[in-house]
């Protein structure tokens, strides 16, 4: 069963209001960054630098930001190993895999009709 988006502002007071809790935790799942780090995640744990080349085009300074935010948010784990040099790892936290399952359609979606929308343009 579908979920208007009216039934869901209805069924949660304040919901998407401007300064709502929920619209600051929308900007961060997302933001092009935000999208592209879970997905990244949704297949398995990832270091450092694997998550930065399967995010291509991000640079260091915004993978921290992104990977930062979404961990305070509860949707992604960062374990880090005490060894020389520094090994650690990111995952996605229960909330992060059920945010995922519910994303990806979307993903997958923007996958298959990118170009013929911006063929259009």
């Amino acid at each position: 069963m579908t979920v208007s988006f009216a039934q869901i502002k209805a069924s949660i007071p304040g919901a998407f209001e401007e300064g709502c809790s929920t619209r600051v935790v929308l900007d961060h799942v997302m933001s092009k960054w935000g999208v592209l780090v879970l997905s990244a995640l949704s297949e398995g744990t990832l270091r450092w630098g694997e998550l930065r080349r399967t995010v291509a085009g991000i640079s260091e300074k915004m993978l921290a930001s992104t990977l930062r935010t979404l961990a305070d948010d509860g949707l992604v784990h960062r374990e880090s190993f005490p060894t020389v040099p520094p090994h650690v790892e990111y995952s996605l936290t229960p909330l992060g895999e059920d945010l995922m399952a519910r994303l990806l359609p979307l993903v997958e979606w923007v996958a298959d009709n990118s170009e013929r929308m911006l063929a259009r343009s």
